[in-house]
């Protein structure tokens, strides 16, 4: 089927917390290998059907104080004009299923085929590639989540990663450059040193939304958990938005488990916005766009993890709350200086 929802029976967790999980809409975009089950005598084209699912969705019920999110898969290219098209598609898609949010992946605007072109293309916030994305949300009437940007950085060699929030009206709400810089060996991969071309951030970075309270954060910082606790402990986050890029091989490891790690140790919502796929020969992103719930379950995912499509669910802030009130990990936290190594 195009389009399914899941809303599953009752689930029963421990402490006695209970609640029903949101209905998650799960879009599958249409590949010729994908075989559809439909009454049309001609075949549809992805987007008329995708409209139709979309369609559908804006119809269906929200549990009373839920909002609608989405979150975008792509596989980003190193043609501009290509990847706004489809970036502009996916706005249509999530604003007919009645999103009030779209989150896109890393580099959701260029990956480069070549080192340096990123640098190449890099502007600054108020420049033309901003402006067009400004004008979608505009146009659209949707918060846009983009990170991260190639925006220009202090000086010529060097940009910066970030992560752009764009509220309905086409304004800027927000900006977080990301801290943890991905200098890695990957096994079995190849090498990568995003500092010898990005500066890091310094800011952690929240704001409100009308899907919550956001915390921004960019791929390779989802393996550094004292963020996440700085942005739900100090900047009072009810959302983690993780836009990425992640490899193939560090993906099928541990992407899904980090995410689900996030979301359970904060008692938050994440919403995982990924490149998936072949960008060019030499590489290839990891996909499986996911939204998880504070209880760590995964309420919603495109079916294929490769695929361009987006992944739209209900976010329900009570049940941040009930979980945060039946485990109250906020009132249980101890200052590391709280303890001492024993006296020998």
């Amino acid at each position: 089927m195009v389009a399914a929802c899941e809303s599953g029976p009752k689930q029963t967790m421990p402490l006695g917390l209970s609640f029903h999980p949101a209905p998650t809409l799960l879009l599958r975009p249409i590949t010729s290998s994908t075989h559809l089950a439909i009454s049309s005598p001609q075949p549809r084209s992805w987007s008329s059907i995708s409209r139709a699912a979309a369609a559908a969705a804006a119809d269906s019920t929200m549990a009373a104080g839920s909002v609608r999110v989405a979150a975008a898969q792509m596989t980003s290219i190193n043609d501009l004009a290509a990847n706004f098209a489809t970036c502009s598609r996916l706005v249509q898609e999530a604003a007919s299923a009645g999103a009030k949010l779209l989150c896109f992946p890393e580099s959701f605007s260029f990956i480069g085929a070549n080192d340096g072109d990123s640098v190449k293309i890099a502007e600054p916030l108020d420049g033309p590639i901003m402006q067009q994305y400004q004008s979608l949300a505009r146009e659209s009437k949707i918060w846009l989540s983009l990170g991260g940007f190639q925006e220009k950085g202090s000086e010529e060699a060097h940009i910066c990663n970030t992560h752009v929030v764009i509220d309905d009206a086409g304004n800027i709400r927000s900006t977080y450059r990301k801290i943890h810089l991905f200098d890695v060996d990957v096994p079995g991969g190849r090498s990568y040193k995003e500092s010898s071309f990005t500066e890091p951030g310094k800011d952690i970075v929240a704001l409100d939304s009308p899907v919550g309270r956001l915390g921004l954060t960019v791929c390779y910082d989802l393996r550094f958990p004292e963020l996440y606790q700085q942005l739900r402990f100090q900047h009072e986050a009810q959302v983690l938005l993780v836009p990425a890029a992640f490899t193939k091989i560090t993906g099928q490891a541990h992407w899904e488990i980090l995410l689900r790690a996030r979301a359970i140790e904060t008692q938050c919502y994440v919403i995982a916005a990924a490149q998936a796929g072949k960008h060019n020969d030499k590489r290839e992103s990891y996909g499986d766009t996911l939204i998880i719930d504070p209880w760590g379950t995964v309420v919603g995912r495109l079916p294929d993890r490769v695929s361009t499509g987006i992944a739209v669910a209900d976010i329900d802030l009570s049940l941040v709350d009930s979980v945060r009130t039946k485990m109250p990990i906020a009132k249980h936290r101890m200052p590391f200086d709280f303890w001492r190594p024993a006296s020998l």
